[in-house]
């Protein structure tokens, strides 16, 4: 197999640990690979026959993970051997006997310890993948790991490789380690850039508004939600040393305090910062943004767009649905399994250009010529950002940048950064909802530099509407921050004349930068 420089060491570092470990990598950098290549490497290595039992959150991942051993299977044997594979979950109940099991954790929590210890005491070697292992370390599904106590004279026989790009803290991690071995790598997204390891790509920070009445509710209740927080603080003063997430559990456990009073007032806080939050989560500049944001994008752009509530993704389909017939698929848990499976395969297939989602998309998707991501409705998790991030920086052949688009409400609490500034472009965005326009400051300039100059030129009428036009395609876009070389070889490959002009457009505009 080709591995990436990371991959290969990694593999040493779990080697010289007994073959036991964690592995934080961050999404679209290869830790299916790595996997594939450490199974391949267990076997050369073992005297005995090998069961390798893999553990996922979904459903989905269960069927990919299926799709990549069925390949590494039929690369390493040079035939389709895809018939040593059973699964275990989502309507699935293949016998232990296969040498290789995929589990969903939800149906695995009992059956898998089971059958690792059967296998330990009939001689085999066993090797658990255990995939977002972050997952697994609520009461139910740690339950994966009650054969640890009574493997211990089987320890030689016995591996472990834990894969996720965020790792839990605390007690969480001590578990993990417990039970999967110490974390033995970490390849970050600065990593991952540095090296090449994901497609570049640049953010875009998009400042919407509310319209007058979202804003004159979001005062009204942000008014109250103070008012409650003051009065909260003379009875608990320690809760102005918290942290946000940690301030709403302290907050939520006063709703079951003795003194009454006490319990009505965090209820009450509780109810209204929720109120609060999905005024923000619907604000209805939202759904114009995205709409003429996409627009504005490339026809050839494959698009995947997360929301945080199925009413905003539902308005959004709907809207996307009547400009663009049969090009937009969806995803979220009230379509049931088979439609969910269904609009994903059809993302996947090329058939639909733009899938609409919601959480359950945030780990799983493996679509490595998807290339923008609009972030309708954020999350403060920084797990849930790296994971919607990675689901469009997985690298392929002829994709040269992935744009990532995170909108926020300018009048809010919201969080107005979507990551830290690392390896990639951040570039600020304005939209008005009114003009249903997008500003774009740096851009904007260079502009002005440059229509000065056609104007100067006396360029005539219909030369100088082109160059407006492309103008409102690129202020939405990175083109213009490309070298000139890098735009010369875009204008040499464009697909028509209108993708040519865009090119030269973009290319005379990076001449006037700043």
């Amino acid at each position: 197999m080709n591995l990436y420089p990371w991959q290969e060491d990694c593999i040493r570092h779990w080697w010289s640990n007994q073959g036991r470990g964690i592995v934080q990598a961050i999404t679209g950098s290869g830790k299916t690979r790595l996997a594939l290549a450490s199974i391949h490497h267990l076997k050369k290595q073992l005297n005995t026959p090998l069961k390798v039992k893999i553990v996922v959150p979904t459903g989905n991942l269960m069927y990919q993970w299926k799709n990549a051993l069925k390949d590494f299977l039929t690369l390493e044997a040079g035939e389709d051997n895809s018939g040593s594979i059973g699964l275990w979950g989502n309507g699935h109940k293949s016998s232990g006997d296969y040498p290789y099991m995929i589990y969903v954790i939800n149906s695995a929590r009992y059956q898998l310890a089971r059958e690792i210890l059967s296998d330990l005491k009939e001689g085999y070697g066993v090797f658990l993948i255990a995939d977002e292992c972050h997952h697994y370390t609520s009461s139910q599904n740690s339950l994966i790991f009650e054969f640890l106590p009574y493997i211990e004279e089987y320890s030689g026989f016995f591996y472990s490789l834990g894969l996720t790009a965020t790792l839990p803290a605390g007690h969480e991690k001590q578990l993990l380690v417990s039970s999967l071995g110490k974390v033995i790598y970490h390849y970050t997204l600065r990593d991952a850039s540095k090296n090449s390891t994901i497609c570049p790509y640049d953010i875009f920070h998009i400042s919407v508004s509310f319209d007058s009445r979202e804003l004159w509710e979001y005062e009204e209740l942000s008014d109250k939600i103070t008012f409650l927080y003051r009065r909260l603080l003379s009875h608990a003063s320690y809760l102005k040393h918290m942290g946000r997430s940690e301030q709403f559990k302290a907050i939520g456990e006063l709703t079951g305090s003795h003194i009454s009073s006490i319990a009505r007032m965090a209820s009450s806080y509780l109810n209204l910062s929720y109120k609060r939050k999905s005024l923000i989560c619907l604000a209805t500049s939202r759904i114009t943004c995205a709409l003429n944001l996409i627009r504005l994008l490339s026809n050839q752009s494959r698009i995947i767009i997360f929301s945080e509530r199925i009413q905003q993704a539902e308005e959004l389909y709907q809207a996307l649905e009547a400009e663009f017939p049969g090009q937009i698929g969806r995803y979220h848990s009230q379509l049931g399994s088979l439609a969910n499976q269904n609009n994903l395969q059809r993302f996947k297939d090329g058939e639909y250009r733009i899938l609409i989602s919601c959480k359950a998309l945030d780990e799983g998707l493996d679509v490595p010529d998807a290339s923008v991501g609009i972030i309708l409705s954020g999350t403060s998790m920084e797990r849930q950002r790296i994971q919607r991030l990675g689901r469009i920086i997985r690298k392929k052949t002829g994709k040269e940048r992935a744009l990532l688009y995170y909108l926020h409400i300018a009048q809010s609490n919201e969080e107005q950064t979507f990551l830290p500034s690392g390896e990639h472009r951040i570039l600020e965005l304005g939209y008005d909802s009114f003009c249903n326009e997008f500003t774009n400051p740096s851009y904007d300039k260079a502009v002005e530099k440059l229509l000065d100059n056609l104007n100067q030129k006396a360029v005539e009428k219909r030369i100088l509407d082109e160059y407006s036009r492309c103008i409102r395609l690129g202020r939405v876009r990175s083109d213009w921050l490309n070298s000139p070389s890098v735009l010369q070889t875009e204008i040499e490959n464009a697909k028509g004349t209108a993708e040519r002009n865009y090119f030269i457009c973009m290319k005379k505009l990076h001449s006037f930068l700043d």
